[in-house]
């Protein structure tokens, strides 16, 4: 069970921060609704800098943080409130531009899986090329292990493992094909207010299967800086009543009553209500947390740097 003031306390002087999408986002935003109870009015707040955004907790000197960077490697996608493009073109050994912001955090939660779903190719921009126009296609899953191979030498080169704890969050399930849980007649997640029960068998949601299996392979093989996989496919596939549905946000605002009404366009299948499912991933990461010994911390808590 989540225990909040256990966690704030292993967090004193600390910083933890998820790294990718808005699947990542939405946990965060989890973590941080998690530990209100506990802190202080007047004593806490929320920054936005740059890609970053930070929870401050000041009585713990600890921050809770959110970096946006949907494909973990430089991308044209990567401005955190202009994003939606497109075309997307990533640069598979580019890495730098965000890692910088990466160093010195005691815990990394990493995720990229669902900006990759939208095409069976993905766009690479040319080595030494002048603009994003200059790009080839290649494969996803080609493309997914050079990013993943960019991520692990990355770490290995530059996190000491003594110091910060790593994980990699596995896929979050989106429903959008109702036949797949016995329902032909229904609207991708609208309307659904009960998981899927009895059923004894994995779902089959269409998942890229390749791409969990190359995360858990990655995770496996990294021996210098161990890398936690935080497995909350198969626990979410099931959960086909939890997502925002039509009571989300669509570019900042809320959908009009019209909006509502069109579900098969305007239904959110992708990320979760909170509280809801992303509070089970954290309690889960909680457990892993508390598993390992505290990581050594420097005397002072070092600010997020500025963007």
């Amino acid at each position: 069970r989540f225990d909040a003031r256990r966690f704030m306390e292993r967090m004193r002087g600390k910083r933890l921060m998820f790294v990718g999408d808005s699947l990542n986002r939405n946990q965060f935003y989890s973590l941080v609704c998690m530990v209100q109870s506990i802190l202080s009015k007047g004593r806490k707040k929320v920054v936005k800098r740059g890609s970053n955004t930070i929870f401050h907790a000041k009585e713990y000197r600890a921050t809770l943080e959110f970096y946006w960077a949907p494909f973990l490697v430089e991308s044209n996608s990567d401005d955190p409130n202009i994003h939606s493009i497109e075309h997307r073109i990533i640069r598979p050994e580019r890495i730098e531009g965000h890692a910088q912001y990466w160093r010195g955090v005691d815990y990394l939660i990493f995720d990229t899986y669902i900006w990759w779903m939208n095409t069976a190719d993905i766009k690479v921009r040319r080595p030494d090329s002048r603009s994003w126009s200059e790009h080839d296609e290649v494969p996803r899953i080609e493309a997914y292990g050079r990013v993943l191979k960019t991520w692990s030498d990355w770490l290995n080169e530059n996190i000491d493992p003594a110091r910060t704890s790593v994980f990699f969050m596995t896929i979050s399930p989106i429903h959008i094909s109702p036949d797949k849980w016995g329902n032909p007649h229904g609207i991708k997640c609208a309307k659904e207010t009960l998981p899927v029960l009895n059923y004894t068998e994995p779902l089959d949601l269409n998942h890229d299967m390749r791409l969990y299996d190359m995360v858990a392979s990655t995770a496996r093989s990294m021996k210098k800086v161990p890398v936690t996989l935080i497995d909350i496919t198969r626990m979410s596939d099931y959960r086909k009543d939890a997502h925002t549905s039509v009571y989300s946000v669509r570019r900042g605002y809320l959908l009009t009553p019209k909006q509502k009404n069109d579900p098969e366009k305007f239904a959110d299948c992708i990320h979760w209500c909170l509280p809801g499912v992303p509070d089970v991933w954290n309690t889960v990461l909680y457990t892993r947390i508390f598993s390992k010994s505290p990581p050594s911390s420097p005397p002072a808590l070092a600010l997020p740097p500025p963007q």
